[in-house]
């Protein structure tokens, strides 16, 4: 069974930052694309950023290059999402999602699983 947990979300003021977690079992991590989406009130869900199975590929979406970076820890098989100079259009739910697939891709029906998500909210 494939189970996607994300953790580091919460309240933060515009311009401070967060780490988001991706605690990934059932998959590993070198063996799927691994992602980051996220999901506004309102708005449809969005891509983030993605790293390929070889960690050769990673992408972003324009409205987190150059102050957002995912990474991956193969040992702990876990993703993250480091982010910095948070707006407030930054508020969302961000999801991690895998994919059986050789890049990364903004196309949300091209990844495999889904975690639950956790709230980012940014605030003064």
């Amino acid at each position: 069974q494939v189970v996607l947990i994300e953790s580091g979300g919460g309240l933060v003021q515009p311009g401070g930052s967060l780490r988001l977690s991706c605690q990934v079992s059932g998959l590993t991590v070198t063996t799927y694309t691994m992602g980051w989406f996220r999901q506004a009130p309102g708005r449809e869900r969005q891509f983030v950023a993605g790293i390929s199975r070889t960690a050769r590929t990673i992408i972003y979406d324009d409205s987190v290059r150059g102050r957002s970076t995912i990474s991956r820890d193969v040992a702990k098989n876990t993703v993250d999402l480091q982010m910095n100079s948070l707006a407030l259009e930054d508020t969302a739910v961000y999801y991690c999602a895998a994919a059986g697939i050789t890049v990364p891709t903004s196309k949300d029906n091209e990844w495999d699983y889904w975690g639950q998500g956790t709230q980012v909210t940014v605030s003064s």
